[in-house]
């Protein structure tokens, strides 16, 4: 998890906290019906708007968007930059045995690709159509969540009315007033909790993820396509260079 997430998750929720502690205890916060509400409606309105595969499906994306770090860029572009010496030294079939050691799938499999002597479009095609999918799965989460940040205030206002229905059918007896009256209150406050501290930040980290990925994974089609055209490693550190703002480019 990069540095950024554990910030926000510290301050967003440590915060919230802290000030509902200054303010008398946890316990008054803490409501079963009001949570049977808003959470248990905001999964069930989820899955009626999207398949149960992909509802379930999305942890994983989260997952894999907010735990696992990618390559950086330029560390990518020294990587192929030594591919691209070696291969003109000894052809591509020397890096047969460098790509046992690479831990990217997608970077393994073109240069693989290369190695089985498949022509540079076919090699473009191919992995081109998996970007476009692994994009396709980010853009999903990060809608799921976004989905799921629209319903939650809107079941917790359904909360609210419940509590106020409730509240109002029981005047009589002042006893159940208060309990009413914290379905009607805390309904609200867990939907815009799960909605604001949750489910949009994540949908907005899946983005942010999405976009970053998607730049590693094109420059390495890029180096992928030099190798396989045989580009002196100069020049193919010039193509992957050019996908960076010049205040992140290093030169070897």
């Amino acid at each position: 998890m990069d540095i950024a997430t554990v910030l926000g998750v510290i301050s967003a929720f440590g915060l919230v906290l802290v000030a509902i502690f200054m303010g008398g205890g946890l316990n008054i916060f803490i409501n079963i019906p009001s949570l049977m509400i808003v959470a248990g409606g905001t999964l069930g309105t989820t899955m009626i708007n999207y398949p149960l595969k992909e509802v379930f499906g999305v942890f994983s994306v989260v997952k894999n968007a907010l735990f696992t770090k990618n390559i950086s860029t330029n560390e990518l572009i020294k990587r192929f930059t030594e591919f691209a010496q070696k291969s003109r030294k000894e052809g591509i079939l020397a890096l047969e045995s460098e790509i046992k050691g690479v831990n990217d799938e997608f970077l393994r499999k073109g240069i693989q690709l290369s190695i089985d002597g498949l022509e540079p479009q076919e090699i473009r095609e191919i992995l081109d159509t998996e970007l476009d999918f692994i994009r396709s799965r980010h853009q999903l989460g990060a809608e799921i969540f976004t989905t799921m940040g629209t319903f939650a205030p809107a079941l917790g206002m359904i909360g609210t009315l419940i509590g106020l229905v409730q509240m109002l059918q029981s005047m009589e007896d002042p006893s159940t007033i208060g309990p009413a009256m914290a379905v009607a209150l805390l309904t609200t406050f867990y939907g815009a909790i799960i909605a604001n501290i949750i489910c949009m930040p994540i949908a907005g980290k899946l983005k942010t993820r999405s976009k970053e990925e998607a730049l590693t994974k094109e420059m390495t089609i890029q180096g992928i396509i030099s190798l396989s055209n045989g580009d002196n490693p100069r020049i193919l550190e010039q193509k992957l260079q050019a996908f960076l703002p010049p205040n992140q480019r290093e030169s070897s």
